[in-house]
């Protein structure tokens, strides 16, 4: 069931790398790559915490999330049962996850939501100072 959700989270950012114009082949393999290296660092947090080891920050681990590594940390969540119940952590990696669903959408859309935003805090009184 994870790597069904997981293929589609990926549905919408695919859909927006394909039509940007981007390599599929290098996207792709970056994507592979840096969701593996994620899927890895899960991996060896929780064999730490297991062993009363010395652990990887959080703030690193989300690093790997945001910088494209999401899909595998989703992954080494669900089937490693490793970070799952954390609430606090829970709540900044679907922050993540949802960056990159919006980023993908308003990329289809040409950019609008993000325009409109930049717009109206350039129109903000507390943001001409």
């Amino acid at each position: 069931m994870s790597i069904l959700v997981t293929i589609g989270l990926l549905v919408l950012p695919f859909i927006a790398v394909q039509r940007g114009g981007v390599d599929l082949r290098w996207a792709g393999a970056y994507g592979v790559v840096l969701s593996a290296l994620t899927y890895w660092a899960y991996a060896c947090d929780k064999r730490r915490a297991e062993e009363g080891e010395w652990r990887l920050p959080e703030a690193r681990l989300h690093l790997l999330d945001l910088l494209g590594g999401w899909p595998g940390g989703f992954l080494a969540q669900r089937r490693l049962r490793h970070k799952c119940s954390k609430s606090s952590y829970q709540v900044v990696f679907w922050l993540i996850v949802l960056s990159y669903q919006f980023a993908a959408y308003d990329s289809l859309q040409n950019w609008q939501l993000s325009r409109s935003g930049l717009n109206w805090l350039e129109r903000t009184p507390e943001h001409r100072r």
